[in-house]
């Protein structure tokens, strides 16, 4: 049964895929549904996660980055086409409100990340940070644990791209600064939407969709090399505005603009249909059919060189309109500068800088 929790995307929360047994809520005739249903939603509880290194490596062929961070494991953002919710199942819980609401923190993040990067034969390449989970979730306002990060690859002067839907980015704006004046940094902010109140059912605690642009106008006038994500499309859903948002990250000074299909991988699936039926029924099968006619007919299609853009008639007609977009709107003669790599200085493990 699904329930629907002010700032929360999931309306289930069933069991991971790796549990033996999970749970379901049904009326007993006893009258206690009424009482579940009407209960508070969840509070946002933060683990410490008890990871032994920072540095992520994937050998994706349609990734752009072979080094990751992410800060924090689980998203309060709460975005329902989220692809990292599945990985909440390694943990025993499930991708539904478990991912929004049991968040584990790398506390020691900057202390790990001084010492990978401080060991013999390290060899800089540009880090994603936030490419599974946001950076800046809401919880990063407390912890600050992306800043911290943030302050050694500054100081060790080190190539990052950053990946957020949160405004929040600017706050760190004066490290952001610091690394553009190097070539060290990428910013890249993502827009699903720019209508307000799709944003709030489908990305319930991100920034709003106005707020994001301010970002990115804040950004590039302070000289932070800045692009905008179109990612997820969601054909039937939000696909219409793909010329309107183009426009607009042109206008806030973007240097580019990128864009994936949504993809629905494993249970993600099945809790993105459960949102559709809540929060937009009479599209829910429409919205499906073309997700489908864009994966091969099916809702998701995990294959390296087709799962970031589909494939058949719908998604090149997708990838066509965004091109001519972007000449139409002038991002296509822009471009987003290379990070260095030739700048980098191991750091100490202890955190003083080496003198040579």
């Amino acid at each position: 049964m699904q329930q629907v929790h002010k700032g929360r995307g999931a309306t289930l929360n069933p069991a991971g895929r790796f549990e033996r047994h999970g749970q379901e809520i049904v009326d007993d005739g006893w009258g206690t549904i009424e009482e579940v249903m009407a209960a508070p939603g969840p509070a946002t509880t933060v683990q410490p996660d008890r990871s032994r290194t920072v540095i992520a490596r994937n050998d994706s062929p349609d990734i752009g980055f072979d080094a990751s961070i992410n800060p924090y494991r689980g998203c309060e953002h709460g975005c329902i086409y989220c692809y990292a919710r599945p990985f909440h199942a390694f943990l025993g819980l499930s991708s539904g409100t478990d991912f929004e609401t049991r968040i584990f923190a790398k506390n020691d993040a900057a202390k790990m990340l001084r010492a990978e990067l401080a060991r013999p034969g390290y060899r800089p390449e540009p880090i994603a940070l936030g490419a599974a989970t946001d950076p800046y979730q809401p919880v990063e306002r407390r912890l600050r644990i992306t800043r911290s990060i943030l302050e050694v690859l500054a100081d060790a002067r080190h190539p990052v791209g950053i990946v957020t839907k949160s405004a929040g980015v600017v706050q760190d704006i004066d490290l952001l600064q610091r690394l553009a004046g190097d070539g060290l940094v990428r910013v890249q902010i993502s827009v699903t939407t720019l209508d307000p109140e799709l944003a709030l059912a489908m990305e319930p605690r991100c920034s709003a969709p106005a707020n994001r642009l301010r970002a990115i106008r804040t950004l590039a006038a302070a000289g932070i090399p800045v692009g905008v994500n179109v990612a997820p499309v969601i054909p039937g859903l939000t696909d219409t505005e793909i010329e309107a948002i183009v426009a607009r990250a042109a206008e806030a000074g973007a240097d580019a603009v990128f864009w994936t299909m949504v993809r629905l991988p494993f249970e993600v699936k099945d809790l993105f249909r459960a949102w559709l039926e809540t929060h937009r029924p009479g599209r829910a099968e429409h919205v499906l059919s073309l997700i489908r006619q864009a994966r091969g007919g099916r809702l998701n299609d995990p294959d390296f060189g087709s799962r970031m853009r589909g494939e058949g008639p719908y998604a090149r007609l997708i990838a066509d309109r965004f091109r001519l977009a972007m000449v139409r709107y002038g991002l296509a003669r822009r471009r987003m500068p290379p990070m260095r790599v030739d700048l980098f200085r191991p750091p100490e493990p202890s955190g003083q800088l080496s003198l040579f």
